[in-house]
């Protein structure tokens, strides 16, 4: 049985491998989150900023993206999102009154997976901007007393979620490729220590060694 055990251990060893490899591509596809709004979550402006930005720790895709800036029951998004960098932004129409905001957000991770969240903000004057004004000029220009978070601290109340997964979200295959050949490792070995024992048997004349 002594010629057994190094068999036994390098299976052992091989197992391991392969649980190491399969769990390793847990953080490989770990989606985006945003790190912070403009204006903050739950901040009080002076007036309606020109536009609003969410800021993730990776660049999100602009196909699929959106975000609808509502108050009074009226959507003021003013065109499409604007992909810039990492930041989702997000221009508003002229006119917007004074009130509460909530922001609806959605847009498509660096992985292709869907994300969504929501913030408020609270403007104390309507918006003072023109049709002529910059897309995607950044909020705090216009609204100086919004308490937007630092970069890398994530903004308290934002509500990101991450939908179901679906067939979109890229599949590790390298990491299955690597586990099958582990797999493969381990069956190749047992075998291998079957024969042995086998022969070592017949050699014995039929009685294992003790």
């Amino acid at each position: 049985m002594r010629t057994i055990r190094p068999l036994l251990a390098a299976v052992v060893a091989a197992l391991a491998f392969a649980s190491a490899l399969l769990f390793s591509a847990v953080p490989a596809s770990a989606h985006d989150v945003a790190e912070s709004t403009a204006p903050a979550n739950g901040a009080s402006v002076a007036e309606v900023p020109a536009s609003v930005s969410i800021t993730f720790n990776n660049r999100p895709l602009a196909i699929g993206s959106g975000v609808t800036v509502t108050a009074g029951g009226e959507n003021w998004a003013d065109g499409p999102v604007q992909i810039i960098d990492n930041q989702a932004v997000q221009k508003l129409r002229d006119g917007a009154p004074a009130g509460e905001y909530a922001v609806v957000w959605r847009v498509v991770s660096s992985d292709s997976h869907p994300i969504e969240g929501t913030f408020t903000f609270t403007a104390a004057a309507g918006s003072t901007t023109t049709a002529s004004g910059t897309a995607g000029a950044s909020p705090s220009a216009s609204a100086p007393s919004a308490a937007v978070p630092t970069a890398g601290t994530a903004a308290p109340g934002t509500g990101n979620t991450e939908p179901a997964a679906d067939a979109s979200q890229p599949f590790p295959w390298s990491i299955v490729g690597l586990a099958v050949v582990a797999v493969g490792l381990v069956i190749y070995l047992a075998v291998t220590a079957r024969k042995k024992l086998a022969a070592s048997n017949d050699s014995d004349g039929g009685n294992p060694a003790e």
